[in-house]
């Protein structure tokens, strides 16, 4: 048993390498009493971490950090061996995570911490303060996809709050979660402050319900997404949702097109187009169209899948079916595949698909394939360009390349986060909360905003000497109303 894995489960399962099938190793299934127990747990943990205080939290998470660095290379074998990603991609990562780690560490106290605030006039007799208080148990529930740097984007900044966490990695990925868990076990004496659960939906579903937890974080479809929400209104347990997107890439006439099709295809094939905040849609402006894709086929045309291949495997089976009704669908619509076709798919790998002229209708545009699957439209103005990315119940991430209007184009996008000339920075910038809106979920990570995402905040009035003129008494008077209205008259009447 590790250090921090939970007693109390009795059937195991096997997590696999998706690229050979290989056994990568056996974990436990976490029952509803595995789960309350590894709660309760983590109820005294959080009472014990939240009464160290900033200073020494920090030092802690400090030492927590180095300690990912030293063993960076052997988590990120595990993350590769789990989700089939090449390697360095896998350390990248892990890189991402510890950067946030230090970070939130570092902000906390500030973000957190006793402030005073202004009383007002009205108010002048009191002290204002405003701090923000740690929740408790945070349950985290991970993907498998960024199986760490998502989940950490939860679980440092819930940690550097002050939180205990209890942490459901994702079935397809539950040696990652585990690996996270011991690497802090030592540093925080044993205390079980990041706990990990392993098992399916039934295993997160007692989470959802367990008594004790203050705040679920989720990651995942925007199906489970909802099942989630479900589970948790039943304790009327406060939850952040991060679900997926289908991000639009935009083409502006002034666009640098080199760079254009460099992300274009990073952001459509990294990670085999298994990440939330990848490139799904691409509009150009009509003339400058020509070059651009012609660019983006030249690129993806020399990209492979394969376990020695540029990008890795779909990491879920069932992943291949969707972008094969995704490619299928664009094609049988109108579209033209020039990259690829409904031959690239070799499950588990996926070789890299363009297909131009896909009609809005599309499923390959309406829905999600996280899939290296690139749909690129020709739009005769930017203003179409914005009208369609906006056309979608999805709202996360967009990338906008102009070399003029980039922040202009950006403010008109219905999403939480925009990249401009580049694709994906902004999850890498510490100080940027992570986020979206409608279909992609709500709440944020990262930043202030996700400090903040993990406490309660507690205003406090102190009364510092008592009003001439008692109003919020049953002493008060006429005479000191009139008083009042006079004063507010004055203040706000002109």
């Amino acid at each position: 048993m590790t250090a921090t894995e939970v007693p109390g489960a009795q059937a195991t399962f096997e997590s696999l390498d998706p690229r050979t099938g290989d056994v990568v190793g056996t974990h436990p299934v976490h029952d509803a009493t595995a789960v309350e127990l590894a709660v309760a747990r983590a109820v005294e943990a959080a009472q014990w971490w939240a009464g160290l205080g900033f200073a020494e939290r920090g030092r802690r998470l400090g030492e927590w950090r180095k300690a990912l660095v030293r063993r960076l290379d052997d988590i990120a074998r595990v993350v590769s061996d789990e989700t089939g990603k090449p390697f360095d991609d896998a350390r990248l990562e892990l890189v991402l995570a510890i950067d946030h780690l230090g970070w939130a560490a570092k902000h906390a106290e500030k973000v957190l911490g006793k402030r005073k605030v202004s009383s007002g006039l009205l108010m002048a007799n009191q002290a204002a303060t405003l701090r923000y208080a740690p929740i408790g148990v945070v349950g985290v529930i991970g993907p498998w996809n960024y199986p760490v740097f998502t989940p950490m984007g939860s679980i440092a900044y819930a940690l550097a709050a002050g939180n205990a966490v209890v942490f459901k990695p994702s079935e397809l990925t539950p040696g990652v979660g585990t690996a996270l868990a011991d690497s802090l076990a030592e540093i925080v004496d044993g205390h079980p402050l990041l706990q990990v659960i392993t098992g399916f939906g039934e295993t997160g579903a007692a989470l959802c319900r367990a008594k004790g937890v203050g705040k679920i974080a989720f990651t995942g479809s925007t199906a489970t997404g909802k099942r989630v929400m479900a589970a948790c209104a039943e304790t009327l347990t406060p939850v952040l949702i991060e679900c997926g997107g289908k991000d639009p890439l935009i083409v502006d006439a002034d666009a640098d097109l080199e760079a254009a099709a460099d992300a274009t295809v990073w952001g459509g094939m990294s990670n085999a187009g298994q990440t939330c905040v990848g490139v799904e849609r691409v509009y150009v402006v009509e003339n400058v169209a020509d070059r651009f894709i012609a660019k983006v086929v030249r690129k993806a045309e020399a990209l492979r899948a394969g376990s020695a291949g540029d990008f890795g495997p779909m990491t879920m089976a069932s992943q291949s079916d969707i972008v094969r009704g995704h490619v299928e669908d664009a094609l049988a619509k109108g579209g033209r595949a020039v990259v690829g076709g409904e031959a690239s798919l070799h499950p588990p790998f996926i070789d890299p698909v363009v297909i131009v002229e896909v009609p809005e209708d599309s499923t390959a545009v309406t829905e999600e394939t996280f899939g290296p699957l690139l749909v690129v439209n020709r739009v005769p103005d930017v203003d179409e360009a914005v009208r369609r990315a906006n056309a979608t119940g999805y709202g996360l991430g967009a990338t906008v390349f102009s070399k003029k209007r980039g922040e202009e184009i950006a403010a008109r996008l219905r999403c939480g986060m925009v990249a401009i000339n580049g694709v994906i920075s902004f999850a890498g910038i510490p100080a940027l909360p992570f986020g979206g809106v409608g279909d992609s979920g709500f709440g944020r990570i990262h930043g202030e905003d996700g400090l903040r995402e993990f406490t309660r905040p507690q205003a406090v009035a102190r009364q510092k000497f008592a009003l001439p003129i008692a109003v919020t008494s049953f002493k008060r008077t006429s005479r000191g109303m009139n008083a009042l209205l006079g004063l507010v008259r004055l203040r706000h009447g002109r």
